[in-house]
């Protein structure tokens, strides 16, 4: 069982709201990022249950959402767009082409490459899906006065662009933290 400190699932400024999930003493250094982990996990929760109601899985709304802004994209498109990786660009659009939503077509420009197209049963589920995106926004933000929505909104910016920059200059976070832990040894390992 995994011990917290007593200020551990505290809100910030000592304001006392809980935590969902205990902050392990170990996680004390990184109380913002135990943060952003409970955050994640909770909202892709949500987002899963009221996805499954319209037949789609978290992720796979996303990928619809740029198909039906830009039109037919080729896969490796797709990858650039989500970030994502080939294998799991492969997963999500068989899934969304077994479910009706996606449908594959030659490329007119490249023979080797076939473009994801969005299919009218797809159309029919944009309502549902951006009503589903502001059902989980008002979830995720209830509460909250518009000022504190673009000062949260700002910070989660300001979190990804932080995160953004260590992975452009080549950031090892696993040196990194070796060499911290290297360091608090006296360098013995």
């Amino acid at each position: 069982m995994t011990q917290s400190t007593p200020e551990a699932g505290k809100g910030p400024a000592g304001i006392g709201q809980e935590a969902t999930v205990p902050v392990p003493a170990a996680a004390s250094g990184g109380p913002v990022s135990h943060a952003i982990f409970r955050l994640a996990r909770l909202h892709r929760m949500f987002a899963g249950q009221l996805l499954r109601r319209i037949g789609l899985h978290p992720g796979q709304e996303l990928v619809m959402m740029h198909l039906w802004e830009l039109g037919p994209q080729r896969q490796t498109d797709l990858v650039r767009l989500m970030d994502s990786d080939a294998a799991t660009m492969t997963r999500t659009v068989r899934r969304l082409e077994q479910a009706g939503f996606v449908r594959r077509r030659p490329s007119p420009t490249d023979k080797r490459a076939s473009l994801i197209e969005p299919t009218a049963a797809s159309h029919a589920l944009r309502r549902q899906v951006e009503q589903v995106w502001s059902h989980l926004e008002d979830l995720s933000t209830a509460g909250l006065s518009d000022e504190e929505r673009t000062a949260a909104l700002h910070t989660l910016e300001r979190l990804e662009q932080n995160l953004v920059r260590a992975a452009a200059e080549g950031g090892d976070a696993g040196a990194a933290a070796g060499a911290a832990g290297a360091a608090g040894t006296g360098g013995a390992a």
